[in-house]
C-alpha cells in the first residue's frame, strides 16, 4: 500500500512538472486535435492522423498572341477523413483578376476579367450546373462522400492570362510566360480547421494538399516549356541535338548551355509544328506550375544530392539574353541546391530539379522559381538562394502558407542569411533586419503566432526576420549538431503531411531533448521588444566588468566586442537560454591586461530597438 501511495505521488508530481513545463497556449480547434488522435502533444501524427489526396489529369492549350488559357482536367479524389463531406471547395485562384473580386494588391483594369469560365463540370458522370460565384472559392454540392470512398469530378476552364499585372503569374513579354494557379483544384480539408475557404487576395501564399499531376502543356511550335515535374516526352518536342545536351548536363556538374544564342538565332530547336504539345508528370507536390518562351537562353549542370543513392538534381537558369545578372544564376542555383543538401538543412534535395525562370516577380513553386533580373549580384545571390530554399519549407514539408507564413518564409530567410556567405564569403545577408528594428514594440507589431491572413503592417516582419531570428537563436544555443538533429526529426516526421506551429514546436523539443518552450513563448507568442543596453564598465580587482542590461522582454544572444588601445579586439557571447531564468542582466570579467577601449554591444542578426547605449567608450 504504501509502495502503491508513493508511486501515485511520483506520477502526479510527474504529472505536474509536465503541465507546468507546457507554457505554450493551446487554441480549442489544436487541443480538439490531440483529444480526437489525429495529432499528439509529442510532436508526432496522432495514430488517427489522415489528409485527403487527389490525381490531375490536366490539358491546357496557351495562345500567346491573345493570351487566351483554355483546358480540361479530371480530378480524383480520395476523402481519407473520418468525415462525410457534403461539400467540395475548389480554389480558383486565377479569379484574383475577376472584376468585383476583393483584393489586397492593385491591377491594371486591363488585365480584370469576368472571371473563369467553368464549364462541363461533372461529378462521377452526371452533369453538374456550376453555381454562379465571386472570388477563389467555389463550394460544390455533391453527393455524400463517405470517409474512405473517392469521387471524380471534370470540368473545362478558361481564361485570359494578365499582362501588365504581374502577382506571380502572367506575361513577362510578347514571346515568355510564366504560367501559374491556372486551373481550379480542390482545397485542403484537414483535421484542424476542415475546409479551407480562405480567400486569395493577392497578398497571402498558399495551402495545398500532395497530389500526383499529368499535365499536357499545347503552346505555339517555337515556344519551349518548362513545368514542375518530368518532361515524360521530350523525343516528340526536342530536336535530337538538344536531348543530347539535357542529358548532358543532367549528369555532370559544368555548367552548360543547352539553347544559346546561336541556337536561337538558328531556330529549329523544337519540332517542326504549328503546335507541340509538351507532358509532364509530377508526383506527391503541392502544386503545378509552368513557363514557356520562344527566345530565352537556357543554361543547366547538376548536382549529386545525396551520396548514398548518387540520386541528382538538374539546375536550370532560363532567361532573357540582354539581363546580364542572369549568366551567373545557374551558378547560384546549383550552389544553393548543393549547400542545402549538405550543410543547411543538410537533406538531400527532395526534386529532380530546379528551374529558375527569368520574369516579373520573387516566387516559388514546386521545382520553379520566377525570379525578376537583379541589379547587382549580391541581390542575385541572395534572392536566388531565398527562392530556392522554399523547396524544403513550404514544399517538401506542406506547412500552411496562408495562416503560418512563418513556417516557410521564416526558413528561407535563415537559409538565405547562412547560405549566402557560402557562396559569396564577402556577403552579410541582414535581409529583414531594419524592417523589424524600425517595427519592434510598436503597436502594430504582433506576436509571431498572429494568423498571416489578418496582418497588413506587420506582416513581413511577422513572415521572415522574427521567426528567422527565433530559428537562428535555436541553432545558436543547441549547437549544430543538435540543432539539425531536432531539425531532422521534424522533416523526417511530417515531410509529405501538414504540420501545424504546436507540432514543429514540439518536434524541435522531442528531437533536441530539450523543453524550448519558454523560448518559443518569449518569441512566437508574446508580445515586446528585443532591447539590450550596456552599463558603464567598471574596474574591480583589477578586471574589467561588463555589465549587459536586458532592458526588453525579447530574449536575443548577448554578442559584445572589446576593442583595445592597442588596435586588438575580442568578442565574448552567450546564447540565449543566459536569459531563461529571468535573469535582468549578464556580467563578463575580463582580466586588465591591457588598456580596454571601446566596447560595443550587438551583431548582424540580434535586434536591438535603441542602439544608443550598445557602444561604450572608456577614457
Amino acid at each position: 500500500m504504501i509502495k502503491a501511495k508513493l508511486r501515485l505521488l511520483l506520477l502526479l508530481c510527474a504529472a505536474s512538472t509536465a503541465a507546468t513545463a507546457q507554457q505554450l497556449y493551446l487554441p480549442l480547434n489544436i487541443r480538439q486535435a490531440y483529444e480526437k488522435g489525429t495529432r499528439d502533444a509529442s510532436g508526432q501524427p496522432g495514430p488517427r492522423y489522415w489528409q485527403n489526396h487527389a490525381s490531375y489529369d490536366i490539358e491546357v492549350a496557351f495562345n500567346p498572341q491573345t493570351r487566351l488559357l483554355a483546358g480540361s482536367e479530371s480530378i480524383y479524389y480520395i476523402n481519407n477523413s473520418p468525415d462525410t463531406l457534403k461539400e467540395i471547395n475548389l480554389k480558383v485562384l486565377a479569379n484574383l483578376y475577376q472584376k468585383g473580386n476583393v483584393r489586397a494588391m492593385n491591377i491594371d483594369r486591363e488585365d480584370e476579367h469576368d472571371g473563369v469560365a467553368i464549364t462541363d463540370l461533372r461529378v462521377n458522370g452526371a452533369a453538374t450546373s456550376v453555381p454562379a460565384f465571386t472570388g477563389t472559392n467555389l463550394t460544390l454540392k455533391v453527393p455524400a462522400l463517405a470517409p474512405g470512398a473517392s469521387m471524380q469530378l471534370q470540368l473545362h476552364f478558361a481564361y485570359t492570362l494578365n499582362k501588365n499585372s504581374h502577382i506571380r503569374t502572367g506575361a513577362i513579354d510578347d514571346g515568355a510566360f510564366f504560367i501559374a494557379y491556372f486551373f481550379p483544384r480542390v482545397a485542403v480539408y484537414d483535421d484542424i480547421n476542415g475546409w479551407d475557404k480562405i480567400p486569395y487576395t493577392g497578398a497571402m501564399e498558399f495551402y495545398n494538399d500532395f497530389s500526383e499531376f499529368r499535365v499536357a502543356i499545347t503552346v505555339p511550335g517555337d515556344y519551349q516549356a518548362w513545368a514542375t515535374g518530368d518532361l515524360v516526352n521530350a523525343a516528340e518536342v526536342y530536336q535530337p541535338r538538344f536531348l543530347q545536351r539535357i542529358a548532358a548536363a543532367s549528369q555532370q556538374d559544368d555548367i552548360r548551355y543547352i539553347i544559346d544564342s546561336t541556337d536561337l538565332k538558328a531556330g529549329n530547336i523544337t519540332k517542326n509544328k504549328t503546335a507541340n504539345t509538351w507532358r509532364f508528370e509530377a508526383k506527391h507536390v503541392t502544386d503545378f506550375a509552368f513557363a514557356i518562351s520562344n527566345q530565352y537562353l537556357w543554361q543547366s549542370a547538376s548536382v549529386e544530392v545525396d551520396p548514398q543513392t548518387k540520386r541528382r538534381t538538374r539546375v536550370d537558369a532560363v532567361f532573357n539574353p540582354q539581363h546580364t545578372d542572369y549568366y551567373d544564376v545557374a551558378h547560384f542555383t546549383r550552389a544553393t541546391v548543393e549547400k542545402m543538401s549538405y550543410h543547411f538543412p543538410r537533406w538531400p534535395f527532395p526534386y529532380s530539379h530546379e528551374t529558375v525562370f527569368d520574369g516579373l516577380d520573387q516566387m516559388e513553386y514546386p521545382m520553379m522559381v520566377n525570379d525578376n533580373p537583379a541589379p547587382d549580384r549580391k541581390y542575385s545571390i541572395e534572392l536566388t538562394d531565398h527562392e530556392v530554399f522554399h523547396t524544403m519549407f513550404p514544399f517538401y514539408m506542406g506547412t500552411n502558407e496562408t495562416l503560418y507564413s512563418w513556417m516557410d518564409e521564416g526558413w528561407a530567410t535563415i537559409g538565405e542569411w547562412l547560405i549566402s556567405p557560402m557562396i559569396d564569403s564577402s556577403l552579410v545577408d541582414d535581409y529583414g533586419m531594419e524592417a523589424y528594428n524600425k517595427i519592434a514594440g510598436k503597436f502594430q507589431d504582433l506576436p509571431v503566432m498572429s494568423p498571416s491572413n489578418q496582418l497588413t503592417d506587420a506582416y513581413m516582419t511577422n513572415s521572415y526576420p522574427k521567426p528567422a531570428l527565433g530559428y537562428l537563436y535555436v541553432k545558436d544555443l543547441l549547437g549544430d549538431s543538435l540543432f539539425l538533429k531536432a531539425l531532422h526529426h521534424y522533416i523526417r516526421t511530417w515531410n509529405g503531411k501538414h504540420p501545424q506551429p504546436y507540432d514543429f514546436f514540439n518536434c524541435m523539443n522531442a528531437g533536441a531533448g530539450r523543453n524550448l518552450n519558454w523560448f518559443w513563448k518569449s518569441c512566437f507568442f508574446d508580445n515586446g521588444y528585443p532591447d539590450l543596453g550596456l552599463a558603464p564598465v567598471r574596474v574591480l580587482n583589477g578586471n574589467y566588468e561588463i555589465v549587459v542590461k536586458r532592458i526588453g522582454s525579447k530574449p536575443a544572444p548577448v554578442d559584445v566586442t572589446l576593442i583595445f588601445e592597442d588596435g586588438t579586439t575580442q568578442k565574448m557571447h552567450r546564447a540565449i537560454d543566459c536569459w531563461e531564468q529571468g535573469a535582468e542582466s549578464v556580467k563578463f570579467s575580463i582580466p586588465k591586461k591591457k588598456r580596454l577601449k571601446t566596447v560595443a554591444l550587438g551583431s548582424t542578426w540580434v535586434a536591438d530597438i535603441d542602439p544608443s547605449n550598445d557602444v561604450f567608450q572608456l577614457k
